[in-house]
């Protein structure tokens, strides 16, 4: 006789999964130093944006002063937050990232 288990299958366990993970906007703020051609570098190499999206953004960050770039876990964006900042730092540039909690 087959024993009948009341545990629950794989797709009920992981539905009951709180994936309500708190995130952050890491925003790119405009400067009169920094080239446009380094912001669309750090787009592409840091945030992983292509060519076309990392341009829009540059002139978003341009035009509007600044642009949303990524929304992220805290840890993950200070880690990009710090890559910028190194970057930057290393081109004596001013690029300035922030992040806030949405």
């Amino acid at each position: 006789m087959e024993q009948q288990q009341n545990t629950p299958n794989f797709r009920e366990r992981f539905s009951s999964i709180n994936y309500n993970i708190e995130r952050y906007k890491v925003i790119m703020h405009n400067d009169d130093v920094t080239t446009m051609e380094f912001v669309i570098m750090v787009l592409m190499d840091v945030f992983y944006k292509t060519e076309e999206e990392a341009e829009r953004l540059m002139l978003e960050v341009h035009n509007n002063g600044s642009a949303i770039v990524g929304r992220y876990t805290w840890d993950i964006a200070c880690t990009k937050q710090q890559r910028v900042q190194i970057l930057a730092a290393q081109e004596e540039f001013p690029l300035r990232v922030t992040i806030e909690q949405e």
